[in-house]
């Protein structure tokens, strides 16, 4: 049963030890709220008040290293300038090798040659990447060296995944025999770890968690979303910290001062209604938050109750005098070539770090499309699912139309997908063995085997796979245009493709049994390499960590499956005619100079979207958004051959 600790009344005492034993802050919130920059400044606040403090990142896309300026990686590091503080940033390849080293070296004085080639097979398995990190995390939740450990852990609807492991590895690990992350005989101990790890998240005296949103709406309703589910789970949520609201003083014309008034009420609403111990806040500044001195600043605010410092003539040694004209840093003729389709369906991919305005990109270009006549279906691959709060309509996991012609949208359900998985599989191994009655394989037995290897969390993954695979597959559409996860968790399902063709060709009795095979996978995969067929888009606003992060993203998508970026989007532009400060001005400056180096660092055409007052909502302002997206008005006038769709 978990223990409870007193309700606390301010943010330190939800983060600040209370005990002798080891304890863990956890934050999670939508990519790009600054998770990672509040997590970086409640560590820094921790190890300036003598706790020794452990900074771990479950993110697939870290981004520790650029927040403190400093190499960190898959090792415990120190941090330059502060005692007691360390960091790791966890990688998942790493994670899968050592997790495959640790598992199969104490099995090869005791098993023939033979059955560790079964082992390395099954540990060749794709999801083996997820339960090594996950290894990983339990591990350093048995850490008596610190007095407390923070997770900066991945963007929200992955973080759920994450939390749901220890639970369904345990289910997996109690049915005993093989499994996909090795044979279970073997793993009693990772089992015990397991239901430790459980007992240690459902206890609110060793354990809190935390999240950051922006003051927007959408931020706001998918924490509850995401809180609700933890709370499923036993886990409680004590602190809710928004970020970047505008500071009162910088904000002197209507545009900005609506934009204030809207994220106040948003503020006000999520004290109100959200049931969290304590809300904190936290200004935008007129400069990214970097460096140590910017991270103190933070913690200071959120945990000692000091007022933010605002340095408006720090914030870019940059030139401010006169117009940016950002408009005239886009392409739009060759954003045209890019969005329209050809004489076969066109894929179409938008990702980049979560909070950039990727579901309202790929949205709103899905819209535009379906104005100039095409036949258009987007689909979220990400588990938040963002595109019923923007399209105003349900979206389910069957395509439907979303109240605009020729315009469909979809999801893909979890629950859903492995359903039609399950069933999938199961009827296919039945096909498999109707004529195999008379000989010796015990057909009963091999269809409960196959059962219960669907009752793997692997399975999941598998399922997933699957549906994204089927919408190469959807008839009679022009374009298919898909709203991903952010990246690190999209760069995982584009290699999926490959990694499960490559374990399906070890040909075990369930791979097999995959209702996708192996030629089906090479076509998606050639598919996806062809930029003809599909174009890959990174949504971005620039500034300097969105920016990196895209660009590694973009490279290990090059090297790893590949596909080359073929756009990318610069989001939230400030307009020149609001915000006639210095405080806006360097914001502008700096946008411009990372404008630069973006067109530097990717060779691809460039899409620009300014900054609106308002999240655009419905099908209405969804196209009145278009409309300011330099390519997307053009896109209905573009001179494109009749589609045979797929």
């Amino acid at each position: 049963m978990a223990s409870t600790r007193p309700t606390a009344t301010t943010a330190s005492d939800v983060v600040e030890p209370s005990d002798d034993e080891t304890e863990f802050v956890f934050f999670s919130g939508k990519g790009g709220v600054g998770k990672s920059t509040v997590s970086c400044a409640t560590a820094t606040w921790l190890a300036d008040n003598d706790y020794e403090t452990l900074l771990v990142t479950t993110d697939p896309a870290p981004n520790l290293s650029d927040i403190f300026g400093q190499s960190i990686g898959h090792e415990v590091t120190a941090i330059d300038g502060i005692e007691n503080l360390s960091a790791i940033e966890i990688d998942p390849d790493t994670a899968a090798e050592e997790y495959r080293q640790e598992t199969i070296e104490p099995m090869r004085e005791l098993l023939g040659e033979e059955e560790i080639q079964t082992v390395e097979e099954q540990l060749n398995s794709p999801c083996v990447e997820e339960i090594a990190a996950f290894d990983n995390f339990v591990d350093f939740m048995d850490s008596p060296e610190y007095d407390v450990v923070v997770f900066d852990t991945a963007p929200t609807g992955h973080t759920i995944r994450l939390m749901e492991l220890p639970s369904d590895w345990n289910a997996e690990l109690e049915k005993g025999g093989s499994t996909c992350i090795g044979p279970a005989a073997s793993m009693e101990d990772k089992k015990q770890d397991y239901e430790r790890a459980i007992d240690t998240l459902q206890d609110d005296e060793r354990t809190s968690f935390a999240f950051v949103g922006k003051p927007e709406d959408s931020s706001i309703d998918e924490i509850e979303r995401s809180a609700s589910d933890l709370g499923d789970l036993g886990i409680e949520s004590q602190l809710l910290i928004l970020n970047g609201y505008l500071p009162e003083s910088v904000c002197e014309d209507p545009f900005f001062e609506g934009k204030r008034a809207d994220e106040q009420a948003v503020i006000e609403r999520a004290r109100e209604e959200f049931d969290a111990d304590v809300t904190a806040t936290y200004p935008l500044q007129p400069g990214e938050i970097a460096g140590l001195e910017l991270l103190t600043d933070v913690g200071g605010v959120l945990y000692d109750g000091d007022e933010a410092t605002i340095d408006v003539g720090a914030a870019t040694t940059a030139e401010t005098d006169g117009a940016v004209d950002f408009n005239s840093m886009g392409d739009a003729d060759a954003v045209v070539d890019q969005l329209t389709p050809g004489a076969e369906t066109q894929y179409l991919f938008f990702t980049g770090k979560g909070g950039v305005g990727k579901s309202t990109v790929a949205a709103t270009a899905a819209t535009k499309l379906a104005e100039a006549g095409h036949e258009t279906l987007v689909v979220t691959t990400d588990p938040a699912a963002h595109l019923e709060d923007i399209f105003g309509e349900p979206v389910g996991h069957k395509p439907t139309a979303v109240g605009q012609a020729n315009l469909d949208a979809a999801r893909i359900d979890q629950e859903e997908a492995l359903a039609e998985y399950r069933a999938q599989v199961l009827d296919h191994v039945t096909e498999m063995y109707e004529d195999k009655a008379d000989t010796q394989i015990d057909v009963d037995a091999a269809i409960a085997n196959v059962e219960e290897e669907l009752e793997s969390p692997c399975a999941e993954e598998m399922a997933a796979l699957e549906k994204f695979v089927s919408y190469f597959d959807e008839d009679g559409y022009d374009v298919v245009v898909f709203d991903t996860a952010p990246t690190g968790h999209t760069l995982r399902l584009l290699e999926l493709p490959s990694d499960w063709k490559g374990f399906m060709d070890l040909g075990s009795l369930t791979k097999g049994a995959a209702p996708a095979k192996g030629d089906q996978y090479d076509e998606v995969i050639e598919t996806m390499k062809d930029p003809e067929r599909s174009t890959f888009a990174f949504v971005m606003y620039p500034e300097y960590t969105p920016m990196m992060e895209a660009y590694r993203a973009a490279a290990d998508l090059e090297d790893q499956v590949g596909i080359e970026t073929s756009l990318v989007v610069a989001n939230y532009l400030l307009p020149e005619e609001y915000g006639d400060n210095a405080f806006f001005a360097n914001r502008r400056a700096q946008q411009a100079q990372y404008l630069d180096e973006i067109r530097d660092r990717f060779d691809a055409p460039l899409m620009i979207a300014p900054l609106r007052r308002n999240e655009p909502i419905g099908l209405d302002e969804l196209s009145d958004f278009g409309e300011e997206i330099s390519g997307l008005t053009a896109v209905a006038d573009a001179d494109t051959p009749e589609v045979t769709p797929s």
